[in-house]
């Protein structure tokens, strides 16, 4: 590792590879989707934490580990995670090239803490989720129902939903079909579940997803019914993406305390 001189974080901004706090979600979003099963539950927590505080100047950060390990435990009422569960998420991150670290050291030659850098993912510019998941509101549900109708009309190889993918579990599509009763809108309602499951680490359970993604399109349903929304589906997607959150948590929880 290179040796840095230690010194205030602002003094580090030219280590950055993003322009925007953004850019840098969205490169970490694409980090997660490729190498999330290389960390257990413990590190992604730890990643996160450490994500978060790479925010001031966006994908750089000088923070002292104990400083970030107390964060985590405050936010888990004492059930964080260990220093060495913390190391061995840096490690795996510079293994598979998500930072680069460099050790900095005072005048004197005694150490600080690191200076953790992350890497941009480099293959194609990834999406833009962050619009997904704050939608703004300014239509209604009336009004998406007959655009809906509208475009079914225009599109004579729209097919309702019995033609729905059997990857779609049935319990969801005779949920859906009731408000949006096409087999490709019924499948990208299950495709931005099963997406927001992902990136919230809760894909195992099978039977929790379709719980978790009934009870957010019920919510989303009363929701849409009561306020105008743009994007139906990205508005549906935030409500998944907060409620898969909340599990993730919940689990972690659980898993500390047992």
């Amino acid at each position: 590792m290179m040796n840095l001189e230690a010194g205030k974080i602002d003094g580090f901004e030219d280590f950055s590879q993003f322009k925007l706090l953004k850019e840098f979600n969205r490169h970490m979003e694409m980090w997660l989707l490729e190498y999330r099963d290389a960390f257990s539950k413990g590190e992604i927590v730890a990643l996160k934490r450490l994500v978060r505080f790479s925010a001031k100047i966006p994908g750089v950060c000088n923070a002292k580990i104990g400083t970030m390990l107390k964060a985590i435990h405050e936010e888990y009422n004492g059930n964080g995670v260990s220093r060495s569960t913390f190391k061995r998420m840096i490690l795996k991150a510079k293994e598979l090239g998500i930072m680069t670290v460099y050790e900095t050291g005072r005048k004197n030659g005694s150490q600080t803490a690191n200076l953790y850098v992350f890497n941009r993912f480099l293959t194609n510019e990834p999406p833009k989720t962050e619009e997904m998941a704050h939608p703004k509101e300014t239509s209604n549900l009336s009004e998406t129902k007959n655009q809906e109708i509208k475009k079914r009309k225009e599109d004579p190889l729209k097919l309702d939903h019995t033609f729905t993918s059997d990857r779609v579990p049935k319990p969801f599509v005779q949920v859906v079909k009731y408000f949006f009763p096409d087999a490709e809108t019924i499948e990208e309602y299950w495709k931005m579940t099963k997406i927001a499951a992902y990136r919230n680490v809760c894909e195992e359970n099978g039977e929790k997803i379709l719980e978790v993604g009934i009870l957010a399109f019920k919510q989303f349903i009363i929701k849409i019914k009561s306020t105008n929304i743009k994007n139906p589906i990205a508005y549906f997607y935030g409500i998944l993406d907060r409620k898969f959150d909340d599990l993730f948590h919940e689990e972690l929880y659980q898993m500390y305390v047992e």
